[in-house]
């Protein structure tokens, strides 16, 4: 199955970011997991199928309402086995 890293620039620590992050990818039937970093950025892994990376992929572009993405950068990466979405 296809996955892919994304970090994402901005303000989004402190904003709901990860927990909005975990909701979508859910939805969307996405395992994987959103983590702070730190230099401010939150990087997002993902697994599942190509459409519903590429729709969290543009969900990722405005985050939720309280976040102001400046950046989002995305490569294909390693399957890694997940248990859901979570939150680190």
């Amino acid at each position: 199955m296809p996955a892919m890293r994304c970090y994402v620039s901005g303000r989004v620590q402190g904003v709901f970011f990860r927990a909005s992050t975990r909701d979508r990818a859910r939805q969307l039937g996405l395992t994987g997991q959103a983590s702070n970093l730190p230099d401010g950025r939150v990087e997002v892994i993902a697994s599942g199928p190509e459409a519903a990376l590429a729709a969290l992929r543009r969900w990722l572009r405005d985050g939720p309402s309280q976040a102001r993405v400046t950046r989002l950068e995305c490569e294909p990466c390693a399957e890694k086995s997940f248990q859901g979405f979570e939150i680190r």
